[in-house]
């Protein structure tokens, strides 16, 4: 049986999500380096590099990374916020994309109209709501911890509208599937 046009889009779409939940899987082992990484980078920027140290970076830097996974804990209420909120979005992030593909797979069997559907969708739902939560709360930290407005111009001001549109989205979305699964199976019992 030929594949529908929609079903080839759904295959392409499939293949990028299991690409880019690879690369967050990724993304959240590196957060404490990076968050490390942050201190060091304007020393980086002044150092003359030559092509041997370029090859010590290269062996060092995942002991660093490796390393971060301890000594971020100990280095001040802004890196433990910071790491706290990248991880926990980080695993918000990896449970929606989890979800996207198994709604993908779905319609690449040809049958999207399921109550698993919907309930995966509500999942989605539910961790945009918890990261648009956590970007809040981390916005209102900010703006206790440093007592100015900057925070107000961060991606965490950002990340509070998207992630709860995101939410409410993904339970419209929740909603009609779970709607065309119940007039589908009441078309099957008709017929």
């Amino acid at each position: 049986m030929e594949k529908t046009a929609v079903q080839k889009l759904a295959g392409a779409l499939k293949i990028l999500v299991i690409i880019t939940f690879a690369c967050n899987l990724i993304a959240l082992l590196l957060v404490p380096g990076l968050v490390m990484f942050r201190h060091a980078y304007p020393m980086l920027l002044d150092l003359e590099w030559s092509a041997g140290d370029a090859a010590g970076v290269a062996f060092f830097l995942p002991i660093g990374f490796a390393a971060a996974w301890g000594s971020v804990w100990g280095d001040g209420a802004y890196s433990v916020v910071l790491t706290l909120f990248l991880l926990f979005c980080g695993v918000c992030t990896a449970v929606v994309l989890w979800q996207a593909r198994r709604v993908l797979d779905t319609v690449l069997e040809g049958l999207p109209f399921q109550e698993k559907n919907s309930k995966s969708l509500r999942c989605a739902a539910a961790c945009s709501f918890l990261i648009s939560a956590a970007a809040l709360v981390r916005l209102i930290w900010g703006l206790a911890y440093y007592r100015t407005i900057e925070p107000l111009l961060s991606y965490n001001a950002l990340f509070v509208p998207v992630f709860f549109m995101a939410g409410l989205l993904c339970l419209v979305m929740s909603a009609l599937f779970r709607q065309a699964a119940e007039l589908k199976a009441e078309n099957d019992l008709t017929i």
